[in-house]
């Protein structure tokens, strides 16, 4: 999966417990109807990945969602999401995403069409 748009924010690189586990998370906001804010995590050797970026910058950032399951002392089961970044590159503001357009010039029409060959479709 992926997840485009501009960064609005690059957080700096948190390090937890005597493991060493490092995380540093992105947000990037889509550029859509309604722009949407997502935080991205990156985690271990993942986090270098954020040092040539800065804010304002448009990227594409490929992602896996992560989901877990916690029991509280009550009992209580709980669950949690997040979103882990693994890859990301820029892209130009503006730039089309997909299949590149063909210009209808690049198609000749069919001039080869017969009249009893046109099968109309039920749907």
């Amino acid at each position: 999966m992926e997840v485009q748009g501009k960064v609005k924010l690059i957080g700096e690189t948190q390090t937890f417990g005597s493991n060493g586990f490092r995380k540093r998370e992105l947000v990037v906001t889509t550029e859509e109807q309604y722009p949407q804010h997502i935080l991205v995590e990156f985690v271990q050797d993942k986090c270098d990945l954020l040092n040539n970026y800065k804010e304002g910058q448009d990227v594409k950032v490929n992602i896996n969602l992560r989901g877990r399951e916690w029991v509280n002392p009550q009992g209580e089961t709980k669950y949690f999401n997040s979103i882990q970044g693994w890859r990301i590159e820029g892209v130009q503001a503006g730039a089309p995403t997909g299949m590149p357009e063909v210009p209808p010039a690049a198609f000749e029409p069919a001039t080869d069409l017969k009249e009893e060959d046109h099968d109309d479709l039920p749907f």
